[in-house]
């Protein structure tokens, strides 16, 4: 995380300097699929090996992702998503469902997520407290007052 002199109040922000690489979410969509192994991981991404061992060293450090012994026995290490990785799910799926809605031409065929019973999944839906959907113009941020110093 940057703590240089001027700290980032925006959660927005924040999150992005964790996760707001192409790489770093690749490797998190990827463990969602099923994939554990730094091989598995480089063959699925095509990324150089140093900057896939930067990104899985970094999200390692963030608590994002956690080593463990591979499931196999055998003397290989597995990454793991964490509870904080997990909680990235809704961002995937959100930006999953953007890039089918604006990243395809009509017709082309993509990779779909689906849910257990083998159906496409929803489209995601922001809500108010009380359950009801709203939009961005539904809603303000409150920025923080930084006292001058």
């Amino acid at each position: 995380m940057n703590h240089d002199a001027t700290v980032e109040h925006c959660p927005v922000a924040r999150a992005l300097e964790l996760v707001g690489d192409r790489w770093s979410l690749m490797i998190v969509r990827d463990l969602f699929d099923g994939l554990q192994r730094f091989g598995e991981l480089q063959k699925s991404l095509g990324v150089a090996k140093n900057i896939l061992s930067d990104r899985l060293r970094r999200l390692v450090a963030e608590g994002i992702l956690c080593i463990e012994p591979a499931a196999d026995g055998s003397a290989y290490q597995a990454y793991a998503l964490t509870a904080k990785g997990r909680d990235l799910f809704t961002l995937i799926v959100s930006l999953r469902q953007w890039g089918e809605a604006h990243c395809f031409a009509p017709g082309e065929v993509h990779s779909e997520l689906l849910d257990p019973a083998g159906q496409p999944l929803a489209r995601l839906e922001v809500r108010d407290a009380d359950g009801r959907p709203i939009s961005a113009a539904d809603t303000r941020v409150r920025k923080v007052e930084v006292a001058a110093g």
